[in-house]
């Protein structure tokens, strides 16, 4: 098994990759990482202009250690000329792969702006073709999660923005057409919803930045909260001294790793590049008492099996 390195991977673009996710790409044999990245170096952006007009960039790694920089993804979606691109849910069924986007309509200095999740497919994870805007329960929505239910059909998670911030749901028979649930959870403001299964619990990962919260559930609608956060407490590893924010979670095999995003200068003085910046890293998860722990200062020796 490779050990992972600190920190587990850094755009060599833009130096602000956030939100990853990753997939197996069986054409390749290869794993992918799709990620926001946020135009961390570019300099007299006011606000939080730089957090948008953003292209999700996608790196690879043969074991799950080890990555490197592929390219941003050719995303067929951009009815206005300046766009931004978040968070991307990738996923494949029956040999199509899909993609569950954040798309906010332009370039903004602040935060007060509708943002949608548009469904696009692709054959080669690479190219992606617009399918549909998704209907929800709000004009602000972001971050979707989608996994397939045990009785058949899909579940989708996300923000919505309007209410507080909770996470809401929705259900599809065929991962086009989304009726919205409701709230599965709200009791404390949070994005990111990122839902698992491991251990004989379904786990739902949401981020609150303030570390990450997490619920367990046996029906994936009654969820019960775990009474410790985990990435709260900042690592002691290289560029890890910063709360851990907006995971993905890889279950392969037994075990569990949690890919997230920091800010490493997130406590410098000034605005601008140092405080900006944010990268990726990665812990292994371990189920103590019933609970999800994390010691993200552990090594983390890493070999991802070939996903099926």
């Amino acid at each position: 098994m490779a050990i992972a390195p600190k920190p587990l991977y850094r755009d060599s673009v833009y130096d602000g990759a956030a939100d990853p996710v990753i997939v197996w790409h069986k054409q390749q044999q290869t794993w992918y990482m799709f990620y926001t990245n946020r135009r961390a170096n570019q300099p007299q952006l006011d606000g939080v202009t730089w957090v948008h007009g953003t292209r999700i960039g996608i790196a690879s790694s043969k074991d799950g250690a080890n990555w490197k920089y592929v390219d941003t993804a050719d995303i067929q979606y951009r009815p206005v000329a300046d766009y931004t691109h978040w968070a991307p849910e990738v996923m494949e069924h029956n040999g199509l792969y899909h993609m569950y986007l954040t798309y906010v309509p332009g370039v903004f200095a602040d935060w007060k702006h509708p943002r949608d999740i548009v469904h696009l497919t692709s054959t080669d994870l690479r190219h992606w073709k617009f399918e549909s805007v998704l209907k929800l329960a709000s004009e602000r929505v972001i971050d979707a999660c989608v996994i397939a239910l045990p009785g058949g059909g899909w579940r989708m998670w996300y923000n919505n923005e309007l209410d507080k911030k909770s996470i809401y749901y929705a259900d599809s028979d065929d991962l086009y057409h989304w009726t919205d649930k409701g709230k599965a959870v709200g009791d404390r403001g949070g994005e990111g919803p990122k839902v698992f299964y491991w251990k004989e619990y379904y786990w739902m990962l949401v981020d609150n930045w303030a570390g990450m919260s997490l619920y367990r559930s046996k029906d994936l609608t009654q969820w019960e909260k775990q009474p410790e956060r985990i990435l709260e407490q900042p690592g002691t590893g290289a560029e890890d001294g910063a709360i851990g924010g907006h995971a993905d979670v890889l279950v392969n095999g037994d075990r569990a790793y949690v890919y997230y995003f920091i800010h490493p200068g997130k406590n410098h003085p000034t605005d601008g590049y140092e405080k900006r910046r944010s990268l990726i890293q990665v812990a292994e998860l371990t189920l103590t008492n019933g609970w999800i722990t994390c010691d993200r200062n552990a090594p983390v020796k890493i070999q991802l099996s070939v996903s099926k």
